[in-house]
């Protein structure tokens, strides 16, 4: 007897619509391809587009939203270590988003480099991951001083370390360890501010050395104030 043939999975109509513009957005450019288009090739009509897609340029982007959801619910089940540490990882979670796709993630890219609208929307998407890490460290550092400002420093030095190592690996082609780029972008980060988490502080040479002691697991923000405290005495 022969194995019965299991029928063929189709993909979501959500990826048949990202495939079908992209293969015209480089067989045709962005500005002369329209969503008539791209539900002719993706062989659907126009209103199973915008059931998915609210514009041509939100398709050039499929995947941001559930990754934005996927953040929120990592920070929300976050415990109380470190949150420099936990915005990084949040941070990872974009940078995984883009290396499961490597040759679509180059090519969106470079398609952004070449269309300012795109670039204009990308730049949207990208102060929102900012927006939803600085209000989880707000509530973090919520009743200190300089909190929301330090949490607006922070959000934004993650945002620009973790951009920095990825767009060094999508300019490579997406060649190497696109982690490894981002890991060490990332690190600068947690070394300038992970430190005074820990209540340890790594002077200058020739500088006063101040040591400060909290509990394991205070939060930054209360022994960076420690800190402050103390020079200011000084």
């Amino acid at each position: 007897m022969t194995e019965a043939r299991r029928p063929v999975k189709k993909p979501p109509m959500r990826e048949v619509l990202a495939e079908a513009a992209f293969q015209l957005f480089l067989e045709r450019g962005f500005e002369r391809t329209t969503v008539d288009d791209i539900v002719a090739r993706a062989g659907v009509g126009r209103r199973s587009f915008f059931r998915y897609f609210p514009s041509k340029e939100d398709v050039v982007f499929p995947d941001h939203e559930r990754c934005l959801a996927d953040m929120t619910a990592l920070l929300e089940a976050a415990d109380d270590g470190d949150p420099v540490a936990t915005v990084c990882d949040a941070a990872r979670l974009v940078l995984r988003m883009y290396a499961a796709n490597p040759e679509f993630s180059v090519q969106r890219y470079h398609l952004t480099r070449e269309v300012p609208g795109l670039r204009t929307y990308e730049l949207s998407v990208v102060r929102r991951y900012e927006r939803t890490l600085a209000e989880y460290l707000r509530g973090r550092c919520a009743g200190t001083p300089d909190g929301p400002l330090h949490a607006e420093v922070i959000a934004a030095a993650v945002v620009a370390a973790h951009n920095n190592g990825l767009r060094s690996w999508l300019r490579s082609g997406g060649k190497g360890d696109a982690e490894a780029a981002v890991d060490h972008a990332l690190g600068v980060v947690q070394r300038v501010w992970g430190a005074a988490a820990e209540g340890v502080a790594t002077p200058a040479a020739g500088n006063d050395v101040v040591v400060v002691v909290a509990a394991k697991g205070t939060p930054m923000w209360r022994v960076v104030q420690k800190v402050e405290s103390a020079l200011a005495e000084d």
